[in-house]
């Protein structure tokens, strides 16, 4: 990892997630597209302060990795990606795709967490 030259900066950690539709590439595109819009937007980065992000599907989501489309987008190319299955809990949010960003941010700026579509469930404190 590269140094942080700048003290006026914290590595910070921020959690999302959002629902896709369903089970197709296309559905889980669009769903990943909006979350990391969503990240970035929300939290005022740029994607060379996004160091990785890790991502997790319930395993209902199998169609494509989320970690292959966001790399082609929004210029994240270089970040470190990682997809995992979600645990299995009976009765969890179907076709939900989490993530967790490891983030350089200004130390005067709060983390803003994106919970999207029926993912909102999740954290309401956080939509």
């Amino acid at each position: 990892m590269n140094q942080i030259k700048n003290l006026n900066y914290n590595l910070s950690f921020i959690r999302g997630a959002t629902t896709s539709l369903g089970n197709t590439k296309v559905d889980i595109e669009d769903a990943v597209k909006e979350l990391i819009d969503e990240l970035i937007k929300r939290n005022e980065i740029s994607a060379e302060k996004i160091l990785s992000i890790t991502f997790t599907v319930t395993r209902d989501l199998n169609a494509c990795f989320p970690a292959s489309i966001a790399r082609k987008y929004n210029g994240l190319q270089n970040v470190a990606f990682l997809d995992c299955q979600q645990m299995y809990v009976p009765n969890d949010i179907k076709h939900c795709i989490r993530l967790m960003a490891v983030v350089i941010l200004p130390l005067n700026v709060s983390q803003n967490h994106p919970y999207l579509r029926e993912a909102s469930k999740l954290r309401p404190d956080r939509c």
